[in-house]
């Protein structure tokens, strides 16, 4: 069976649950943005929870399916189409041969996850099919879809139509959407009325919001505690001689407007970072769109760690639901 892709959408890419292990390596994990969304889709029709789908960015692709498959879309909230006939999010339905998967206007949200049964079957990139651009993995040539190609899937057996997952298992950002955040290796480097106005402010998404990172605005500039520059450091206080970055780092170039970064983000650099988005947040950040409010909420430790259990938990819960 193959996917016939009639228009591709925007920045519409295909994406599993990434390639960890080469980060030393300077390769990013990569991945699907919403590692939740992703995981449900391929619940929803009987896959492996790390099959290959697609994921969209705002605007949703046409699809000419070669033969009947098991189809669901989940993550932002999107009208989905089969032939014109609307169909429920977050819910399994049957695509026949001959019909094309359509989608409408984006209504909350900013990334759809669309997984088919089988799961798209092309060739892996150091174990993983996501696609990285950057660095030419994965994917179709290492890009995003284009129209008037063809993705193969693999072979699997339809599942019972109408599977849902439970409304409270549907993760997305509130308004404002909220932030965790662990102070981190860097944060002595501001002073504690910077480190204060940080979680004090209300930030926007800027319009650099991609795979890479989120970078926000609107916030006061932080302010440094003044040192002698270490060699191999620039002038700018946020400069530092090159150190790594995690996964959710949040580097400040600058002083001015934070990045956060995300799946296909550089390892190391040479801007300081205050801390990191919690991973059990990270989620929520590939649903958000610019201009959304943030708030950063600082956490410690122990509480990191139970949001991630509490995340676990709910996956858990998910695999119940639809085993």
């Amino acid at each position: 069976m193959a996917l016939k892709i009639v228009k591709p959408g925007l920045a519409t890419s295909i994406q599993d649950l990434g390639r960890p292990g080469y980060f030393h390596l300077g390769i990013p994990q990569g991945g699907a943005m919403d590692r939740l969304a992703m995981r449900a889709a391929n619940m929803l029709v009987g896959n492996p929870e790390e099959a290959a789908g697609l994921e969209a960015v705002f605007m949703g692709p046409e699809i000419a399916f070669t033969a009947d498959a098991s189809v669901a879309v989940t993550g932002a909230e999107m009208p989905v189409t089969v032939d014109g006939e609307p169909r429920e999010t977050w819910t399994s339905f049957t695509v026949r041969k001959g019909q094309v998967l359509g989608f409408g206007f984006l209504q909350k949200g900013a990334r759809i996850y669309i997984a088919v049964s089988g799961g798209i079957d092309t060739p892996p990139d150091l174990g993983s099919r996501s696609t990285y651009p950057i660095g030419a993995l994965g994917g179709i040539e290492g890009r995003p879809i284009e129209a008037g190609d063809t993705l193969p899937v693999g072979s699997a057996p339809l599942v019972e139509e109408g599977r849902s997952a439970p409304a409270q298992l549907r993760r997305m950002p509130g308004n404002p959407a909220e932030l965790r955040a662990l102070p981190g290796l860097y944060w002595h480097r501001i002073t504690e009325a910077a480190q204060q106005g940080f979680f004090d402010d209300t930030w926007t998404v800027a319009a650099e919001a991609d795979r890479m990172g989120y970078r926000f605005k609107g916030g006061r500039v932080l302010e440094f505690v003044e040192r002698e520059q270490p060699f191999g450091a620039g002038a700018d206080p946020s400069n530092i001689v090159d150190g790594c970055y995690s996964y959710g780092s949040i580097q400040v170039p600058g002083g001015t407007e934070p990045i956060v970064l995300h799946r296909d983000a550089v390892s190391g650099g040479g801007y300081f970072t205050l801390g990191a988005v919690i991973s059990a947040d990270m989620d929520l950040i590939g649903q958000l769109q610019p201009n959304t409010e943030v708030k950063f909420r600082r956490v410690d430790m122990a509480e990191a760690l139970a949001a991630r259990a509490e995340r676990r938990q709910m996956i858990e819960k998910l695999r119940q639901e639809l085993a």
